[in-house]
């Protein structure tokens, strides 16, 4: 009888080898394939970002740099819907029209100030992506991380894609530490009595469906910043797919908060108000 001749060390080791290389190949043809279908889907969707302003004049010009910067092949519009700003933040906007065309740039101003919830639903009148942006004007929230929320929108087929300072990789700059713990204890206090399943209620650095935008913004009463908590809250209650993306707030550099007491109370108001009807 013939004996079997086993494989010596060299033939094992050029075995393994050469397994290993197919599964890198496959790998990486794998990840190219995925990141080509990931391409396909950005270049059928489009985004609409809606920023509301009042006295954004310092701050405007440069948040649309970044955000074309950092969304070269996305198809995007940015609508600014400005609350009658008396320090010529309309006039920068028309300036940028020029620059970047009127049908990039859309002005949707109203006539005074009207709140952040009536503002986004001015703005959404006007959105003609099938996804919407919401986003500060102040540069709090940095357009860098537009495309990690599309990408994380992409991957996961989320309803909701909602920026988070709560979460490993996120955090705050430029806050004492008052403001730290009153924003803290704000979610603290919210997660505790509403349960929402998202760790930042009161942040306003979002990506929506148009239409889950829609849908939501409808079924809201409220007009100021407690509308944020508000709209994820009940999307939540409408059990629509949220996903979460860590990133740094940054304290406005030109300008002063809107933010104050009175905010605050409404804000108290607004949480008891969804603790009984939600």
């Amino acid at each position: 009888m013939p004996q079997s001749v086993g494989l010596s060390s060299n033939d094992k080791l050029l075995s393994c080898v050469k397994r290993s290389t197919y599964n890198r190949i496959e790998i990486g043809f794998l990840e190219k394939k995925e990141r080509k279908k990931q391409r396909m889907e950005i270049n059928k969707n489009k985004y609409s970002i809606i920023v509301p302003t009042y006295n954004e004049r310092l701050n405007i010009a440069l948040l649309v740099y970044l955000v074309f910067k950092h969304l070269r092949d996305v198809d995007f519009e940015i609508i600014v819907v400005d609350d009658g700003s008396p320090d010529g933040t309309q006039e920068v906007v028309k300036q940028l029209q020029q620059v970047y065309g009127e049908d990039r740039i859309l002005m949707r101003a109203r006539p005074r100030k009207l709140g952040l919830g009536t503002a986004y639903v001015h703005g959404l009148k006007h959105a003609s992506g099938n996804f919407v942006v919401i986003m500060d004007a102040d540069l709090s929230h940095h357009p860098k991380y537009l495309p990690s929320f599309i990408r994380k929108q992409l991957e996961t087929g989320a309803s909701i894609v909602t920026g988070t300072r709560y979460v490993k990789g996120g955090g705050v700059h430029g806050w004492n530490l008052m403001r730290k713990l009153t924003s803290r204890g704000a979610n603290v206090l919210a997660q505790t009595l509403l349960w929402p399943g998202v760790s930042d209620l009161t942040g306003s650095f979002r990506l929506y469906r148009k239409s889950v935008l829609e849908d939501v913004i409808s079924s809201c009463v409220s007009k100021g910043y407690v509308f944020q908590m508000e709209m994820i809250v009940r999307a939540s209650r409408k059990r629509y797919h949220i996903e979460e993306v860590p990133i740094t707030f940054v304290d406005r550099v030109y300008g002063s908060s809107k933010l104050g007491g009175s905010e605050i109370v409404e804000y108290l108001k607004g949480l008891a108000y969804l603790l009984v009807t939600t």
